[in-house]
């Protein structure tokens, strides 16, 4: 062990038993300098500019200052814990050990995107340094008082985040956050040749940072996958993985070496390990990681040896895992003492020096903290949910309506005779193609991607033509992962562009579902607005597939995506509505930028006829392009009918017009047919008096009886109308979809739907 890692400090007996190891590690530190005070004969502070040590770029000012960072992290980490004690504060998880991340913090830019763990403070300290005009002290405690005047997260929660120094807000890292880095680092070069105007340097990289036990997380995992992958295929990715790694995940130990053996020959991932413990030591790998992803544009994975100190968090009663001897040698390794002890060798600091830096950090840490406490909080649910779903009607209305140049869209589609509001009525896939060509003429800035969507042109054909049109830039394969491509679609919204990823099939969703629960949709929330990843995720969905089935491709359960604060669920019966509802959709996303779920119904892609075989009833005419449905507008059919409202959508809508056919001509009972189009959230003043008009309800879900959209229907219809509305449904079972004809048995059918129709007369 060199003599810069090396116990510096052993804990004195008095106070070896104390549980409140923040007491303990704050005095071993005060302990070891005033003992270093006492000494004679200490050297006089050297000048600023001149090397730590000989040939070293690391000069004396970037040392103390590093220190400075160092011991402000450390007292925010004190001071929160005292903020708990009082009842002031609500956050507890500190950065003590990982201190040696604001080398990290120095080397890189404030230019570099940047998503962190959340042992960020003294990274964040040091980028704060680069923008003076930031009170980074206050604005850190007014975020462990969820005061609403938090600049970050407004009081939602206690986040490393700051517009000004580019680092989107990050609740818990739970290697959640390793997708979108990626997709980021992706998007960099794709975004500057796209459009030039969208401003990132050509040099910038992103930082993705976590602990060791983050990266056995299967979101870690194929993030690390696409990023080497993309390295193979000489893609520039100019990622910074920064593991610290202190051996420990909560109380789950880490096998000592793991990281190293797993990474040190990782295809892909140039490796370095840096000293976090000793910033002389530490500087000189760290700078030569960050200037190897900065100039080679490759991936790189920087292993940062730390320790963590204080347990996971203030609740954290690291004795139950953990005996007195590997508490008390991990604090020996504190790197506090260890820079302590360097400044004051080399001379940069004197005892006296090193000890009126710690204490006056500590004095204006703790005067935020007072004045933190005093500031307001969020006072009400209007106020917390604020920035969780905006929406600006006038001006949706307004970008949706918006036309493209006649020039550009005549350069894609060729003569004006070709284009598609001049040509016959199609079926729902060929529309939502053409749909998607003028939509792409309309934003310069949106891509589209996912599984077999370039060449291919999508397993069902929507996105034929795209690529041949648009070139590789704009719309592309990508690797067969969910998670990989809703995390790029993060990514690339974080650096300006306007995505349009493609999830073949919705049971797929469930697999990367956290991107956008975790991700995507709690962005704009915890970052107060600041901060947004807009995107229209188009997902081929629902049952009644023919020939290929079984429950991967036929999955009618939205239950998951329901569950998303924020999310819209768009969700189309007939192609002209789906061009329309697109266009707003994409207005939603520019304007306020909004995340929304387009679910397609896969077995209505290529349906024409409605009532006859070739009688092309269910083709229609491509709308002009500024037609638009207004967001949460259904559609009624038969509006003329008082005897019976069926509420639906998708196929629904599809299998309720041929039933509500039946029952006229059979039964001589008239029925009204709701498509609410958006499902989520629903308009429910308007489905209210859509059922109050014929006082009987049949609400007919093609998803599962249990988390579809007809539970949240029923409820509002009971709460507001009580018994003056008789209600019924017909739903889909709540089984997974078998394969072939045995399907019909388990989802709703036109039988079914003019039985239960019979049943409210």
């Amino acid at each position: 062990m060199s003599r810069s890692t090396q116990s510096t400090q052993t804990t004195p007996r008095s106070t070896r038993f104390n549980l409140n190891r923040a007491v303990v590690v704050d005095e071993n530190f005060l302990s070891y300098v005033g003992h270093r005070r006492l000494e004679d004969g200490a050297p006089s502070a050297r000048p600023d500019d001149e090397p730590v040590v000989p040939g070293s770029e690391l000069t004396c000012r970037d040392l103390r200052e590093l220190f400075e960072s160092q011991i402000l992290s450390r007292h925010i980490d004190y001071v929160a814990r005292e903020m708990r004690a009082r009842n002031d504060g609500f956050y507890t998880i500190g950065s003590a050990g990982h201190e040696g991340n604001a080398l990290v913090g120095r080397l890189t830019r404030v230019t570099d995107l940047a998503f962190l763990h959340y042992r960020s403070g003294a990274f964040m300290a040091e980028r704060a340094r680069k923008r003076p005009d930031l009170d980074f002290i206050r604005d850190t405690m007014l975020g462990f008082a969820a005061s609403s005047d938090d600049p970050t997260a407004g009081g939602r929660h206690k986040i490393w985040g700051s517009l000004a120094l580019n680092v989107p807000p990050q609740t818990s890292t739970i290697a959640s956050h390793f997708p979108k880095a990626v997709g980021a680092a992706m998007s960099i070069a794709r975004a500057r040749r796209i459009d030039p105007r969208i401003d990132i340097p050509p040099d910038m990289l992103v930082v993705c940072s976590f602990g060791d036990a983050s990266v056995s997380h299967a979101t870690a995992q194929t993030a690390l996958n696409a990023a080497a992958r993309a390295a193979y295929q000489q893609l520039p990715i100019p990622i910074l993985f920064v593991c610290e790694d202190n051996g420990v995940g909560i109380s789950v130990k880490t096998p000592h070496g793991w990281i190293r053996a797993n990474y040190v020959n990782r295809f892909g991932l140039t490796y370095f390990e840096a000293n976090g413990l000793d910033l002389i030591e530490g500087y000189t790998a760290v700078r030569a990681a960050i200037d190897h992803c900065r100039s080679r544009r490759q991936p790189v994975f920087l292993h940062l040896n730390v320790v963590r100190l204080l347990g996971h968090a203030g609740t954290d009663p690291e004795t139950e895992y953990h005996g007195w001897d590997e508490i008390e040698a991990a604090e020996a390794r504190d790197p506090l003492l260890s820079c302590a002890r360097r400044v004051m060798d080399l001379g940069v600091m004197t005892p006296a020096d090193v000890l009126a830096l710690y204490e006056r950090t500590r004095e204006r840490v703790r005067e935020a903290a007072e004045a933190a406490a005093h500031r307001p909080k969020l006072s009400s649910a209007a106020q917390i949910m604020a920035p969780l779903a905006p929406h600006s009607p006038d001006a949706v209305a307004a970008e949706a309506a918006r036309v493209p140049s006649l020039e550009d869209r005549l350069h894609i589609f060729g003569s004006e005779d070709q284009l598609p509001e001049h040509r016959p009525a199609r079926h729902l896939g060929a529309l939502i193609n053409h749909g998607l060509h003028d939509l792409l003429v309309k934003y310069p800035r949106a891509v589209v991607f996912g599984e077999d969507v370039a060449k291919r042109g999508g397993v069902y054909h929507v996105t034929t033509g795209l690529m041949s049109r648009f070139g590789a830039g704009r719309v592309f394969n990508t690797v067969l992962d969910e998670t990989t491509i809703l995390g790029l679609a993060v990514g690339a919204a974080h650096l300006g562009l306007l995505p349009i990823p493609e999830i073949q099939y919705l049971a797929y969703y469930h697999n990367a579902e956290d991107q956008i629960r975790g991700e995507a949709c709690s962005l704009q929330y915890f970052s107060n607005g600041q901060f947004r990843n807009p995107m229209v995720i188009r997902i081929a969905g629902w049952g009644y597939q023919k020939g290929f089935g079984g429950h991967f491709h036929n999955d009618n359960s939205i239950a998951a995506l329901r569950d998303v604060p924020g999310l819209v669920i768009a969700t189309p019966s007939r192609g002209d509505d789906a061009v329309k509802m697109l266009r707003t959709c994409m207005a939603m996303a520019t304007v306020d930028g909004r995340v929304i779920a387009f679910v397609e119904p896969i077995a209505l892609y290529m349906t024409k006829d409605l009532w006859e075989p070739k009688d092309r009833s269910w083709s229609f005419e491509y709308p002009p392009p500024q037609e638009f449905i207004p967001f949460g507008e259904g559609a009624v059919y038969h509006e003329e009918a008082r005897d019976l409202t069926i509420i639906t959508f998708g196929n629904g809508v599809y299998l309720s017009l041929r039933a509500a056919r039946a029952l006229h001509e059979q039964h001589g009972m008239a029925a009204r047919i709701v498509d609410l189009r958006w499902l989520n959230p629903l308009n429910e003043n308007w489905i209210i008096a859509q059922a109050q008009t014929t006082g009987r309800v049949l609400v007919v879900d093609e998803g599962r009886r249990t988390g579809g959209i007809n539970e949240a229907v029923l409820a509002l219809l009971w709460e507001h109308c009580g018994g003056a509305v008789r209600a019924a449904r017909v739903t889909g079972l709540d089984t997974y979809i078998p394969l072939g004809p045995a399907a019909d048995l388990v989802l709703p059918s036109e039988q079914g739907i003019i039985d239960a129709a019979l049943a409210l007369r």
